[in-house]
């Protein structure tokens, strides 16, 4: 059973790879963007996966988040992403996500996901090739 109140967090140096300028998301040397908001995934699918079968996944389905301090190359970042609720058919998982570096909150807002069946996801993707 999905715990809610389950947490998981992950941490990350910040590289000239991982910056705004190189994601496209804007000019500056700064963490971008995208970058925060993997993270933020990435713990989200994470903490989910370990209530999750043999076979299962998930998959984003919805994220709505600020970023609202810049973090300079060289500096550590965390993600945290904390389930806060399951649907009624235990399919769609809620999540807080939030992110930090080392002076102090840098994003924060809500994902969800949603739980499949990671052959059957896989091959009904892989069946637009066909058409």
């Amino acid at each position: 059973m999905i715990e809610i109140g389950a947490k998981l967090t992950v941490e990350k140096t910040v590289t000239p790879e991982l910056t705004a300028q190189m994601a496209g998301s804007g000019m500056l040397p700064v963490f971008g963007t995208p970058f925060m908001t993997a993270m933020m995934e990435n713990a989200a699918a994470s903490v989910l996966q370990q209530y999750l079968e043999e076979g299962k996944g998930s998959v984003g389905t919805h994220l709505n988040v600020s970023h609202d301090a810049p973090t300079p190359v060289g500096m550590k970042v965390w993600a945290e992403a904390e389930i806060t609720a399951v649907s009624e058919n235990g399919k769609m998982i809620d999540f807080a996500v939030k992110a930090w570096d080392e002076k102090g909150p840098i994003g924060a807002g809500t994902h969800t996901r949603a739980i499949i069946t990671n052959d059957r996801f896989l091959s009904k993707c892989n069946s637009k090739l066909d058409q």
